[in-house]
């Protein structure tokens, strides 16, 4: 039998069979993807520890992704139109220490503390925006240098210590539950769904992944293609300052070594989520999941108790899989379902 025949519809029947048995696991992985490995590594820590599957894990689980879900969905905008911001960790605690400092030290009502922050926070994703399309900084080296700079502003702001105590709101706010659901997980979804409208169901969103796709045809499609990515960095900017609040209720403090590394976490979650680098693919409910992934990790490596210095050795393994199966699920799964569907038309 040639290969010829056997890729024909009415080939011998063990080939056939062989055949439509393989791709219906490979449906199956691209139909589940990211979420199966998920689900696969619940399945094993429930097996190995009874603590995981306890209502009180979960929630905590899922109450210590929200900060990193948070600015990831920010990342992801970037990412979508083929940048990069590194700066989001640096632009986190500047954003912690702004607003408890204003309170503190210059008696600045909360609100008008919360909103500086934020605004300081887009402003500084606006200069890197602006540093990549109008300057033609390279997105890398742009947002590594603000990084520096704003992680050196949130040091000398705080005078490198921690600053406390938080104005009350931030307490409550952190202890409110709503259904059981602590509110801030609630919030996360609610950042999560509307990222996920605005990039699905508005102009703005189409050219977003138009941008990332392809750039020189999204600008003979008349689409301000410089415009979109400045956006795309303020929105990150944004989110990177919000994660900032929410880590300072979580931690009773602002602190500038708050976020320190997170973008390397930030943007492992993007990428295994299904955002690709190269820009114009991807959704923000796989950017959950990616979140839910490391966070998955990072609690099975508490639960089994695995020395510290064991812990990044564990979560880069975890990622290079993730990754790897993603990779494979992209390269050969979409390639055999393609071939499927033209033998289907012939």
């Amino acid at each position: 039998m040639t290969l010829e025949s056997a890729d024909k519809p009415n080939g011998p029947a063990t080939g056939g069979r062989t055949e439509a048995g393989s791709l219906r696991v490979l449906e199956l992985i691209q139909s589940l993807g990211l979420l199966s490995v998920i689900l696969l590594c619940g399945i094993a820590l429930t097996v190995a520890t009874p603590v995981f599957l306890t209502t009180l894990n979960i929630t905590n689980l899922l109450f210590a992704a929200t900060i990193i879900a948070v600015v990831a969905i920010g990342q992801a905008f970037v990412i979508l139109v083929a940048g990069i911001d590194l700066s989001v960790g640096a632009v986190l605690a500047l954003s912690s220490v702004l607003c408890v400092g204003l309170n503190m030290h210059y008696d600045v009502p909360v609100a008008v503390s919360v909103l500086a922050a934020l605004a300081v926070g887009a402003l500084i994703g606006l200069v890197n925006g602006l540093a990549v399309t109008a300057l033609r900084v390279p997105a890398l080296i742009a947002t590594l240098a603000m990084m520096s700079v704003v992680r050196g502003a949130a040091y000398l702001y705080s005078g490198g210590q921690n600053l406390a105590p938080v104005p009350d709101i931030f307490v409550d706010i952190q202890m409110t539950r709503l259904f059981g659901i602590p509110v801030v997980i609630l919030f996360t979804l609610l950042l999560a769904l509307a990222a996920h409208i605005l990039l699905t169901r508005t102009t703005f969103g189409r050219s977003i992944y138009a941008t990332g796709g392809n750039p020189v045809a999204a600008r003979l499609a008349g689409i301000p293609t410089a415009r979109v990515v400045v956006a795309a960095y303020v929105i990150s900017g944004f989110m990177a300052a919000l994660g900032g609040l929410m880590i300072t209720a979580r931690l009773e403090a602002g602190a500038a070594t708050a976020g320190v590394g997170m973008e390397l976490t930030v943007i492992s979650a993007v990428v295994i989520g299904g955002i690709s680098l190269f820009g114009g693919e991807g959704k923000i409910w796989g950017v959950l999941l990616g979140v839910l992934l490391l966070g998955l990790v990072q609690n099975a490596v508490n639960l089994l108790r695995v020395p510290p210095n064991w812990d990044y050795i564990v979560s880069g393994l975890v990622i290079a899989i993730a990754a790897a199966l993603d990779v494979y699920r992209r390269r050969y799964v979409e390639a055999g379902l393609v071939r499927r569907t033209q033998r289907k038309g012939r």
